[in-house]
């Protein structure tokens, strides 16, 4: 028979009756002072400014980035905890606007008669559509609500710029391997929120294991943690000897944190044609890894590999547009899990070439003079003279023909008069 909980309540408020659900492992174990709160310590140490806001109840309208797991509700949390005002919690998820407007309403109320604050917890506020967030503005500005957004999202494309205006954005960062493993440590010791009365042991492989797989989320490694402790076997003594054997089986495969429509999918596509640019092989490699572990589709990564051949390698080599199309056709043709093979090889081949974007540098000054100086007329001599009138106007006269006149390549202007001097394409020199 499992060891009995304790019957933690719901974040932000309080049941009296006693057959309340048991609150997730997660749940239980969320800090309920800033001495707690591990992982954000640019952010919450007794010396930073939100902090200090917090305790001294002077916070105004913020807004929480960062991924799952990092302390953003926990935040929330804390505010609660710490501020005199009416703390509303509200979730873009599960409530609408008509909800809103009656929180709303009731904020106004509320300060017309006790003049008291309201805190309005607003969490993955980005599932508001812009036209929904507006209905925020009114009421921030006259300081009826404060505002305090929870996001996974970059603030700067999901929330609209009044919005972010009016508020302060606070970023938070994954959580470290070190700090998931404080938290981990501590779910484990305790006896009257964790799971201190399972006594288990988990041996260094498996603690490493759970650690990893939560991708610097502490939810996902509690959550982890309870499932693997209550599914093991108790030995005779009541200790549950944990393995990485254990932690695998129970957990099965790991999903990386990965959104292919959202911020993750550029930033890691990002690191890899950066690697690819400085010549990192290993680099470039490891994101390519982590694209195709978390399911990237190989043929958007294949379309970036011909991209980054002409754009950063160029005319240094020209085959490596020809490796990288033939990549990618060998992905459309082999299909995954084999084409991981050629894409490697694309990218060991692209990162190891001499880098010239000369030819892409060159046709972006060109753009620029184009959109400058509009429709320049092309010089005469330039022009094909394929009727009588055409030559009679000059079309094709004083035109040197190369083959006869090898002088012509260097003497004769290609350009329009007032770009005559320009010169678009200086490739760098043999390495």
């Amino acid at each position: 028979m499992s060891p009995s909980r304790d019957q933690t309540p719901d974040l932000f408020t309080s049941h009296d009756h006693e057959d309340t659900v048991v609150a997730p492992l997660a749940e239980r174990m969320r800090p309920q002072q800033f001495a707690d709160f591990v992982g954000q310590d640019d952010i919450t140490a007794q010396d930073r400014p939100l902090r200090r806001a917090i305790e001294s109840d002077q916070l105004s309208s913020t807004i929480f980035w960062g991924p799952p797991g990092s302390g953003k509700t926990t935040l929330g949390h804390l505010i609660a905890l710490h501020t005199k005002g009416q703390f509303v919690p509200f979730s873009a998820v599960t409530s609408g606007v008509p909800e809103l407007r009656t929180i709303l309403k009731g904020a106004e109320q509320r300060r017309a008669i006790s003049g008291q604050r309201t805190i309005l917890f607003v969490d993955e506020i980005h599932r508001f559509n812009k036209a929904q967030q507006d209905a925020f503005l009114p009421h921030v500005e006259r300081g009826t609500i404060i505002l305090v957004g929870a996001t996974t999202e970059n603030p700067s494309f999901e929330v609209i710029s009044p919005l972010l205006s009016r508020s302060l954005v606070v970023v938070l960062k994954p959580l470290t391997e070190e700090t998931l493993g404080l938290i981990l440590d501590r779910a484990l010791a305790d006896v009257e929120r964790g799971l201190g009365e399972y006594k288990a042991q988990l041996s260094p492989e498996a603690r490493q294991r759970l650690i990893s797989f939560s991708n610097g989320d502490a939810r996902a490694v509690l959550t982890s943690l309870d499932f693997v402790v209550t599914q093991a076997s108790a030995g005779p003594d009541g200790t549950r000897v944990i393995d990485k054997a254990k932690v695998e089986a129970a957990l099965g495969r790991k999903v990386l944190r990965y959104d292919k429509t959202g911020e993750e999918h550029y930033n890691v596509i990002s690191a890899y044609i950066k690697s690819l640019r400085d010549s990192d092989a290993t680099g470039a490699l490891y994101w390519l890894a982590r694209m195709l572990e978390a399911g990237e589709d190989p043929k958007f990564i294949a379309r970036r590999m011909v991209i980054f051949a002409s754009e950063d390698i160029g005319n240094a080599d020209p085959l490596a547009v020809v490796v990288a199309m033939s990549v990618a056709q060998a992905v459309q043709f082999v299909g995954l899990p084999e084409a991981q093979i050629n894409l490697a090889q694309g990218t060991t081949y692209l990162a190891s070439r001499p880098k010239d974007n000369a030819s892409y540098a060159g046709l972006l000054e060109a753009l620029q003079d184009v959109k400058a100086h509009g429709n320049l007329g092309v010089p005469l001599h330039l022009r094909n003279a394929v009727t009588s009138l055409m030559k009679g106007l000059g079309y094709g006269q004083e035109y040197r023909y190369v083959h006869d006149d090898p002088s012509a390549r260097t003497e004769q202007t290609h350009l329009p008069p007032p770009l005559k001097d320009r010169r678009y394409y200086r490739p760098k020199p043999p390495e």
